[in-house]
């Protein structure tokens, strides 16, 4: 028994250290960090291996107009009706691998508690690998708020970007910290065929245009997807899913650029423009669709799945009619009272509605489990995600 504890008090120490940003510090972490890279093949029914790349901050009229990025459009769809889902950056990120933004309405260094699941449970439930690359993180599971760069200051890898590290069922295991890693280590990867079937990709401050412009991001994204689109082994039933995490402009409407690339996408859709309604959570939702995985009871039940993947999956798309009864003015760039919300946290996480099935798809027994005795209220339905003011309850 002592034994154990001791050995748990020298796992968490060491968890704890990657939270560190003091130079010695990080460069002492950095000597011992490990990474891995976890192979697998689960045939998907649309694709066999998915990849995002986040942007940053970008009006839908602005990015369009990027030479680089209608470049790639023409290789690809065109999302013209894709959603952020608020404002700021980090619940935005979060929301894609969670679900929900639990009413974040800051870029703080936040965490969701263990029982909070997300895509990466889903996806391990069913054997299938994943990772997260980070441009300029200085080490696979550092955990700090930020890492800038040494020479000149500038801003580089940024905790709020990195959806994963929020959720402390990740951010507690070495394990997982492992598979979140600098940027370098996709090209060992691909270099080595040991992509791993899912992963999320995010620039740095300068590449994504946070710091810079989008003239900047289109030119770093054609840099980094031109000659991975000539790559065989990269676009065998490959999606690419290129989107921005929230629009410039926050009063608004909080659409963004999106576009759809790779082996997964027919030659006959290249060029062609889908004006589906999307929102970061069908990013959520189509990965389940493809791969069959259970769902996590939240907003990614009712999201609309990709129509390059729904085609195979037999998902039918949501319309705003059906749940409204008219199409209304979409906004998405309000938060509400939540576990995250400067303004008002005083109440719970809500609990998953764990009886929501879409297309046979079930919540994950796991969630099921960790939320069997919480007396929490739940807000989730299953209908496509609707603003925030006409989704959450009156009071809560």
């Amino acid at each position: 028994m002592a034994r154990s504890l001791f050995l748990l008090a020298l796992a968490s120490l060491a968890l704890a250290q990657n939270t560190a940003t003091a130079p010695s510090d990080v460069y002492a972490a950095q000597a011992t960090a490990k990474s891995s890279s976890p192979v697998s093949f689960v045939p998907g029914l649309a694709f066999d291996r998915f990849i995002t790349i986040w942007l940053e901050n970008t009006d839908f009229e602005k990015a369009k107009g990027d030479p680089n990025l209608a470049a790639l459009a023409k290789q690809g769809v065109a999302l013209s009706n894709y959603f952020g889902v608020t404002h700021p950056s980090e619940p935005n990120y979060m929301a894609s691998v969670a679900g929900d933004n639990f009413g974040n309405d800051n870029d703080a260094f936040n965490k969701l508690p263990a029982n909070v699941s997300s895509i990466v449970d889903l996806l391990e439930a069913r054997g299938i690998s994943w990772g997260e690359y980070q441009e300029d993180m200085p080490y696979a599971g550092f955990g700090g708020y930020a890492w800038p760069n040494q020479k000149t200051g500038a801003n580089d890898y940024v905790y709020k970007h990195s959806p994963l590290m929020t959720l402390e069922a990740n951010s507690k295991s070495a394990r997982r910290l492992s598979q979140m890693k600098n940027l370098t280590g996709f090209y060992d990867d691909l270099a080595a065929h040991k992509l791993p079937q899912w992963s999320f990709i995010t620039p740095n401050m300068t590449s994504d245009g946070h710091d810079t412009s989008v003239t900047t991001a289109g030119t770093w994204t054609s840099n980094f997807l031109t000659p991975l689109l000539k790559n065989e082994y990269f676009m065998r039933r490959t999606l690419i899913l290129v989107t921005f995490d929230e629009n410039h402009t926050y009063s608004a409407q909080n659409r963004v650029f999106s576009i759809l690339l790779g082996g997964a996408v027919p030659p006959s859709l290249h060029g062609t423009t889908d004006s589906t309604f999307y929102n970061h959570y069908s990013e959520l939702s189509s990965v389940q669709a493809n791969w069959h995985l259970d769902t996590l009871g939240r907003w990614d039940v009712g999201a609309n799945v990709f129509d390059v993947v729904a085609r195979h999956t037999l998902d039918r798309p949501r319309s705003w009619d059906a749940v409204t009864g008219a199409t209304p003015t979409v906004f998405l760039n309000q938060s509400y009272p939540g576990y995250l919300n400067s303004v008002n946290s005083s109440v719970p996480i809500p609990k998953p509605n764990i009886h929501l099935v879409r297309n046979t798809r079930i919540v994950s027994p796991l969630v099921q489990l960790q939320w069997a005795r919480s007396d929490a209220p739940s807000i989730y339905k299953d209908t496509v995600e609707i603003p925030d003011a006409m989704h959450i309850p009156a009071g809560y």
